[in-house]
């Protein structure tokens, strides 16, 4: 019987389901030493420190909650909302979009009424060999759309006085730098 790995001819099998007897010190080894009730010197400073601040900070607490008392955190900004559109509406937004992969639209919106957006396609798409289109939105108004990150050419060309629209810098904002 090898799988036995060689116990079987130590122990019988009544000895092996026998159980242990517990394992006792000699007395010599055992002591009886006191065990301490009061705490340590630092132990029982900072027990007493923390009662201390609790019985401060209770005296200085409110009977009334001030955090249950009703906000309406829109009320200001109501009052405000018809100026920050007209101020978001005089700037000129270029932005870039990520399509799939490294493909890139650029979307320039706000452009004045004075301008004909079709004939501003028309020179930006000769001009930077890049394809476009106009669209419509609801909340935006007419967008021009361009193929690539054009947000540097763009803004090149509305502020060029000679060659593009001559508009003022200011009224640009680029995003996505």
């Amino acid at each position: 019987m090898a799988w036995h790995f060689g116990l079987r001819h130590l122990k019988s099998p009544a000895a092996l389901s026998r159980a242990p007897t517990p394992i006792t010190p000699p007395p010599s080894l055992i002591t009886t030493t006191p065990v301490p009730t009061a705490l340590p010197y630092k132990a029982a400073s900072i027990a007493h420190h923390r009662a201390s601040a609790e019985d401060s900070s209770s005296k200085h607490m409110s009977t009334q909650i001030q955090n249950l008392q009703s906000f309406d955190p829109f009320a200001e900004a109501e009052d405000s909302v018809g100026d920050v559109k007209n101020t978001s509406q005089n700037y000129i937004h270029i932005r870039i979009q990520q399509r799939n992969g490294r493909k890139t639209l650029t979307t320039v919106q706000g452009l004045p009424k004075k301008f004909d957006q079709k004939k501003i396609l028309k020179v930006i798409k000769k001009k930077f060999a890049c394809n476009g289109t106009v669209v419509t939105d609801t909340e935006m108004g007419e967008v021009i759309q361009l193929q690539g990150d054009q947000r540097k050419d763009v803004q090149e060309f509305l502020t060029d006085k000679k060659e593009g629209l001559g508009l003022d810098a200011k009224t640009i904002k680029v995003h996505g730098f």
